[in-house]
């Protein structure tokens, strides 16, 4: 048996193989499905030629990620490409607001809130590296207090709170209601500020790229390094109990509370179990993959320059619709975000054709079929869009939990990132990684930092391992 056995080969359990693996451990990663990659993969899931991402798209973390940047990724394989434009958020009208690269390019579009943007985003944009190193990660004191408390200031507000404190202009307060609903929070809570303090910060120093190929080349070349490394890697290998586990010196789990506890419940103490069958899950996406017979007839030719457009109107909108989901009911103006990777990566559709990637956020498991209301939403914007529709493929939370089984209800962070549960998931432990068993780690966004192709569960669960008293 190798020192360290990894279950699942997404990317926080790749990135754990890797830690361990640099840390001269033997590693050996077990993935039930045929192909490596969780929620990295890439697929034709509609027509010969259209190459769509399964789950994530675009990747502003895996850009920025403390550890996935110390990886030589591109020696096997990995590509970023970026677009004019990090994102687009339009408005009726024909008008759109733009994330630039540029900090001052962003607020120049802002018309009288250019200088309240960069007196919220310019004092941050220089220290963004030490900034995700204290955030990225279980709560621990940080390496950079004054600069953590500064961003905290603003990030434990809610999004539409700071958003109407900070500007007067609606152009501003939707596209930081837009960069904040990615929390999956209702922007009347906090922090939900934060996902948006982070993400625009991101969108600045490193941009929102895609991979060339799809997202499949990000876990194809974690793959690609673990095994020059000496790591192994099994495909189509479940594992249905932690006792075919035994053997090795650390087992690191890439699973939900869920999936642990149908791995290993009948040895866990009954505490820790309750407490994994208390943690909460949040809402569910529902997806569409389209192919299109040309890039979407966006009103505002701006849209057509980012590969990431967030449709949803304006700030009380994107409130209104956020605010629905959580209550259980179906919004009928859904916020929607589109990735339009192809684009500016030729790989994804034959020539002169596009790939169209949507979801939007539904309650949990819900089984609504969200097609007419995302495309209506889209088509609000892009008069002609679905004139060009040549084929669909939707996949609600039902689907994506059989896909993932980490996704539960379709909940593709994994877990509710709010204040009670952002740093104590999946339960309140001083190490949140290490389980009761000993020897047993969980490495799965349910554990801090939580979603997101970051690689940082992981990399935090590799270094839990490393320090544990089996080593």
């Amino acid at each position: 048996m190798p020192d360290a056995i990894v279950v699942g080969a997404g990317p926080n359990g790749l990135a754990a193989a890797i830690a361990l693996a640099r840390a001269g451990r033997s590693v050996r990663v077990l993935e039930a499905a045929a192909t490596v990659g969780g929620g990295t993969r890439t697929a034709e899931l509609t027509l010969p030629g259209y190459r769509h991402d399964v789950c994530s798209a675009i990747h502003p973390l895996a850009a920025g990620s403390p550890f996935l940047r110390t990886l030589p990724l591109e020696r096997y394989g990995l590509e970023w490409i970026h677009s004019e434009a990090p994102l687009a958020h339009p408005l009726d009208g024909g008008q759109a607001v733009m994330l630039q690269r540029s900090l001052d390019g962003t607020a120049a579009g802002l018309a009288g809130d250019g200088v309240s943007y960069r007196g919220l985003f310019g004092p941050l944009v220089g220290q963004v590296d030490d900034l995700l190193g204290d955030l990225l990660g279980p709560a621990r004191v940080p390496r950079h207090p004054l600069l953590l408390a500064r961003f905290g200031l603003s990030a434990v507000r809610s999004a539409h709170g700071l958003a109407t404190a900070a500007f007067g202009g609606e152009k501003a307060r939707a596209l930081f209601a837009g960069l904040s609903a990615h929390s999956m929070l209702p922007l009347t809570r906090p922090p939900s500020a934060a996902f948006g303090l982070v993400l625009g910060l991101l969108a600045h120093r490193y941009g929102w790229p895609v991979a060339r190929g799809g997202s499949q080349a990000i876990a194809d070349a974690m793959v690609s390094y673990l095994r020059s490394l000496g790591g192994e890697i099994e495909c189509g290998r479940p594992v249905e109990s932690i006792a075919e586990l035994t053997n090795a010196r650390a087992v690191l789990l890439d699973l939900s509370p869920k999936g642990l506890l149908s791995l290993a419940g009948d040895r866990l103490p009954r505490r820790y179990a309750r407490q994994l069958s208390g943690y909460r899950f949040g809402p569910g996406v529902f997806k569409l993959d389209l192919a299109l017979d040309g890039p979407i007839p966006w009103a505002a030719t701006e849209c057509a320059c980012a590969a990431t457009v967030h449709v949803g109107g304006t700030l009380d909108e994107i409130v209104r619709s956020e605010a629905a989901v959580w209550r259980g009911e179906r919004s009928a103006r859904p916020y929607v975000l589109v990735a339009q990777q192809s684009l500016i990566d030729s790989t994804r559709a034959p020539h002169g054709k596009q790939t169209v990637w949507a979801y939007c956020h539904v309650p949990n498991g819900s089984s609504i079929d969200m097609t007419d209301a995302i495309e209506s939403q889209i088509e609000r914007f892009a008069p002609g869009f679905r004139d060009r529709i040549l084929a669909r493929h939707a996949t609600g939370p039902p689907a994506l939990e059989a896909y993932n089984p980490n996704y539960v209800g379709g909940d593709i962070n994994a877990g509710v990132q709010d204040l009670r549960q952002l740093f104590t998931r999946p339960v309140a432990r001083l190490v949140p990684y290490r389980t009761p068993l000993p020897g047993v780690y969980l490495c799965s966004a349910s554990t801090p930092p939580g979603g997101g192709v970051h690689g940082m569960c992981g990399y935090w669960a590799a270094r839990a391992a490393l320090r544990g008293p089996l080593w």
